[in-house]
């Protein structure tokens, strides 16, 4: 159960944060006037993205039924889930989370293009409090959730910019690689701050320490990996960032770069996936 629990934890998180960062760096690297292969390109895989995303909500939703129950039965019993539902924070949260994931899936089918972004960031909202966001009460907890909020911004807008930065690669005649590069670049300055600030802040306060020990087993492990995969994300980033010039010559082994990248980031968020099931190790004090 805690395994299926952690893949279900990854493949949700990971279609929330694309979705949303592809929304957010759209515009933001090509401009708001209509690009029409692209753009039904991105629609076509938000609209995936957002099936997915229903689908495995609803399995999370049911993992958790089943493991505060103790049984597989309970998960499929509508009296226990609707007791998780109503009784528990999670599942308060969640079934906000659901309705923001339900109407997504409707707005994109019609499409209501103007309500993707409010609906994408609502749901990203509501995933901050699951899971160590939730372990402080008052302030303290709302501050927690809020540095959260932020951490899954940053790391959304940056997988999600990769994506779009994919797509464009893939069929780069009309585009200006250089400049569109260049403005990822500078973004990208903001999001890698703002990544390293909130995630310094998450360990702080929930372990107490600068950084978990002992360093090789249980959270701290994992924390370990998903730093070391993010700083060969930020090897890359620089990589390219100095090559940037006359990129238009190799499109093959920038957008080779860039993949590798991408999947960087997608394995931290397994870490991060991992890291929700795990006793954080708060200090004393």
């Amino acid at each position: 159960m805690a395994t299926l629990l952690v893949l279900c934890r990854f493949l949700h998180f990971i279609v929330v944060l694309l979705m949303f960062g592809a929304c957010v760096f759209r515009p933001w690297l090509l401009g708001a006037e209509p690009l029409p292969a692209l753009d039904r390109q991105l629609l076509r895989i938000t609209r995936t993205l957002a099936w997915v995303g229903l689908f495995s909500g609803v399995a999370w939703l049911l993992l958790i039924t089943a493991s505060m129950a103790g049984s597989w039965d309970a998960a499929l019993q509508p009296a226990t889930v609707q007791l998780v539902l109503g009784k528990t924070f999670f599942g308060q949260v969640w079934a906000w989370h659901l309705l923001f994931n339900l109407l997504l899936v409707l707005a994109l089918i019609k499409p209501w293009l103007a309500l993707r972004l409010p609906l994408i960031a609502l749901l990203l909202v509501t995933l901050a409090p699951v899971g160590h966001g939730a372990m402080l009460d008052g302030l303290s907890g709302q501050l927690l959730i809020l540095n959260q909020v932020v951490h899954l911004a940053c790391v959304g807008t940056w997988l999600g910019g990769l994506l779009v930065l994919v797509l464009v690669l893939r069929q780069p005649q009309g585009h200006r690689l250089e400049s569109i590069l260049r403005r990822f670049s500078g973004v990208g300055y903001g999001v890698v701050v703002g990544l390293l600030v909130t995630g310094l802040i998450n360990v702080r306060v929930l372990t107490g320490q600068v950084w978990p020990t002992p360093l090789f087993s249980g959270f701290a492990l994992i924390l370990l990996i998903k730093v070391m995969l993010v700083l060969g994300m930020l090897a890359l980033a620089l990589l390219n960032r100095l090559r940037i010039e006359r990129c238009e010559e190799r499109v093959g082994s920038l957008k080779a770069s860039v993949m590798l990248e991408w999947a960087l980031g997608i394995g931290a968020v397994a870490a991060v996936s991992l890291l929700g099931t795990l006793p954080p190790m708060v200090m004393a004090g």
